[in-house]
């Protein structure tokens, strides 16, 4: 029996550590199971009655803490089943602790927290020379899995700027419009050119972003008249104007880049996402949805 419990926390192990390969540094951002607590937690927040406007802006955050919970448990007690089999014979006691009394799966567990957060309090130790070099192997999982933590962390909060940077950036030029009383699609064919192609390029940073890293979906924004997703609709038509039979070559040229931006974004939402929908305005249509205003 003692085999099976170290064959399981080592598979454990291997598990978190597969995931958190898979979430940073993965091309597709393949993390199976950090993936499918997003999931959950998101699905929770969707169940809410009224979706408030507090769990709404707290979906991505708590499905974070949600993921590195996950990986921290998964390390915890995978260690823990590791060092199981080796209670009591392989460890030095404190004298005021029993060992007959203090060998079960909850002192294995302690065990393991203490290692993997290296506080050492050094009432229970390693006496086997092999336990003696595990010790310090989980210490260094611990650091790991807090050096990663905070590399995602800096990784969302980048992609959730650049798709922030550019709602707000269409939000100021579908405010121009208004402002003007203009349509942006008559301005200067090499200013709507430039506006197209930086429009293009930054939404197609996005859509990266998105692939990589899937839970910046779930961090939405306060300002619901920046939010990208209600802007998409202005992008898409101001495509359609500027991609009409009556302009330049060059002109039409950015416009269909655009459309394919938005289309290869729509369908990022729609396979990563599982968002609803077949053609581009109704994903897009879904989107605007998921995102819409936060309720009080």
């Amino acid at each position: 029996m003692d085999i099976v419990w170290t064959v399981l926390g080592v598979v454990l192990i291997a598990l978190a550590l597969r995931d958190i390969f898979d979430v940073l540094f993965h091309p597709l951002g393949r993390g199976m199971i950090a993936r499918r607590v997003v999931w959950g937690m998101a699905s929770l927040a969707r169940r809410r009655p009224g979706r408030s406007g507090t769990l709404g802006l707290l979906a991505g955050p708590l499905s974070y803490i949600a993921v590195i919970a996950t990986w921290a448990a998964l390390l915890t007690v995978g260690w823990a089943l590791v060092f199981l089999p080796q209670m009591p014979q392989g460890f030095h006691f404190d004298p005021g602790l029993d060992p007959a009394t203090h060998s079960g799966f909850l002192d294995a567990l302690y065990v393991s927290l203490v290692n993997l957060t290296s506080l050492g309090y050094g009432d229970i130790s390693p006496a086997a020379s092999f336990l003696r070099v595990l010790g310090p192997v989980e210490t260094f999982f611990g650091l790991g899995l807090l050096t990663a933590s905070i590399s995602w962390l800096l990784s969302i909060y980048g992609a959730i700027s650049r798709r922030d940077s550019l709602a707000h950036e269409v939000h100021l030029a579908k405010e121009a419009e208004d402002r003007l009383g203009e349509k942006l699609a008559d301005a200067d064919p090499e200013l709507l050119e430039t506006l197209l192609a930086g429009f293009s390029e930054q939404l197609i940073r996005v859509r990266r972003d998105l692939i990589h890293f899937p839970i910046v979906h779930y961090f939405r924004t306060e300002d619901e008249e920046r939010a990208l997703a209600g802007l998409l609709p202005f992008l898409g038509s101001l495509a359609e104007e500027a991609g009409e039979e009556s302009r330049s070559h060059s002109l039409r040229m950015r416009a269909e880049i655009l459309r394919m931006a938005i289309d290869d974004f729509a369908d990022t939402l729609r396979r990563r996402l599982r968002m609803q929908g077949e053609s581009t305005d109704e994903i897009l249509d879904h989107y605007q949805r998921d995102h819409g205003p936060l309720q009080a």
